[in-house]
């Protein structure tokens, strides 16, 4: 067999429950996924011996300067069939020897018949090989990040091994994933945590019997220091001192651009605005060709793929942020977009829409403004009323700075998952 694909450090040390955490992520590192680097990077300043295990390979240009931090060694799994069959055959034939084999392919069996797709023949490939390759002591544990991929693998290894398995649920696994799956996996982990309070509802909702925790994620507050100098009162008057709109996200129809792109062409010829996108997507150039059709292309700049220490200059330069979250024709969706709160940590005022965890942020006129999903017209109406008004915005972004220092700081997370961990 070939060398299995092992990356990193050899290990955390400092371990102070003596157990090893092989936390299960869908890609490591992804520039799209720092809340899951900085809960990796808590566990370890916590002390807990970490390895993490991905589905996929990375397949950003660029990395985060918090994945620096993060000293976990870290186990590929293969991603196809065809990419590593030697490695998947002796996998099957080392788990065939442990009795939680029998035990993980009743469990996938019950599954295939209800979804027979190559991808789940895969996952339980997966499992296998990660069982084999780190056959843990009875004091592992297996923690998955997302509860669709990374938990049905973790769910098999687990039973592989007969080690307990934990869930983090966040947004697109709770609202795409099919009901059975879902509250199946829910039921048969030790415990499950979400990041929002209306998934942690539907979760509850599909598994009323299952161990589900509310638990945000928050920011690092250190790397979102405070922003030291007021903004300019900058009201959209002076053609050469436009008021600075800015909106980080994907382009994929869940995050409503084609929304973003209509209201912004409603804006009043007398309002003087540069619109900046950050990020990459499958939509972009599709974008970028109804935003020139719109007129819109000499008052935007695209900026493409950043890092976040790039993201952080542009909230602080930035004069308004907007987000038109809402569900894509699959059903997937945000939970509490993430850019949310970094643009509140910096006293920069949000317009967004009032869908799914965004309330449980934004509050309407008093940490921001909120408006119905899809509606382009509301959606310009409050960006013009907030561009017009820098003493506005000065207060909406104040009050959501404070909502952002004082509810959502990362540490006391952290805690409670390190005591969840440690249970």
């Amino acid at each position: 067999m070939g060398e299995p694909s092992h990356e990193g450090n050899s290990a955390t040390a400092g371990a102070h429950d003596g157990r090893r955490y092989l936390i299960v992520v869908k890609g490591y590192p992804r520039v799209s996924e720092t809340f899951v680097a900085q809960e990796i990077l808590g566990l370890q300043e916590a002390g807990l011996n970490l390895e993490i295990v991905s589905l996929r390979r990375p397949y950003d240009a660029i990395t985060q300067p918090i994945h620096d931090q993060i000293h976990a060694p870290v186990l590929y799994l293969p991603e196809s069939f065809r990419e590593a069959p030697r490695r998947i055959l002796n996998a099957i034939f080392s788990t065939l020897r442990k009795e939680g084999f029998w035990r993980a392919l009743r469990l996938f069996v019950r599954d295939i018949r209800r979804d027979g797709t190559r991808d789940r023949w895969l996952r339980f490939a997966q499992a296998l090989v990660l069982a084999a390759e780190r056959p843990v002591a009875d004091g592992a544990y297996i923690y998955a990040h997302f509860a669709h991929t990374p938990a049905s693998v973790a769910r098999y290894a687990a039973a592989v091994l007969g080690v307990p398995f934990s869930i983090s649920a966040h947004a697109k696994d709770i609202w795409t994933s099919p009901d059975w799956e879902l509250a199946e996996k829910l039921v048969d982990a030790r415990w499950t945590v979400t990041c929002t309070q209306v998934g942690l509802e539907r979760l509850r909702r599909l598994a009323p019997d299952a161990v589900v925790h509310l638990c945000y994620h928050g920011l690092d507050l250190d790397r979102f220091g405070v922003r030291a100098a007021p903004r300019p009162p900058r009201d959209g008057n002076d053609p050469e001192d436009p008021v600075r709109i800015l909106s980080v996200g994907r382009a994929v129809p869940k995050k409503g651009y084609d929304t973003i792109l209509a209201a912004l062409a409603a804006l009043p010829s007398d309002l003087n605005w540069r619109f900046e996108h950050i990020g990459r997507g499958p939509e972009l150039a599709r974008l970028k060709a109804e935003a020139d059709g719109l007129g819109l292309g000499r008052c935007i700049t695209w900026s493409g793929q950043q890092g976040q220490e790039e993201v952080l200059k542009a909230l602080r330069r930035a004069d308004l942020f907007v987000l038109a979250s809402q569900a894509g024709a699959d059903s997937d969706r945000d939970g509490l977009p993430n850019v949310l709160l970094e643009a509140s940590s910096q006293r920069l005022t949000s317009v967004a829409t009032a869908f799914s965890a965004i309330p449980e942020l934004i509050e309407d006129n008093v940490t921001g403004c909120l408006v119905p999903t899809g509606d382009a017209e509301a959606l310009s109406a409050a960006l013009e009323r907030c561009a017009r008004d820098p003493d506005m915005r000065a207060r909406l972004g104040a009050a959501a700075e404070l909502r952002v220092r004082t509810a959502f700081d990362a540490r006391p997370g952290i805690a409670r998952l390190v005591k969840l961990l440690e249970t």
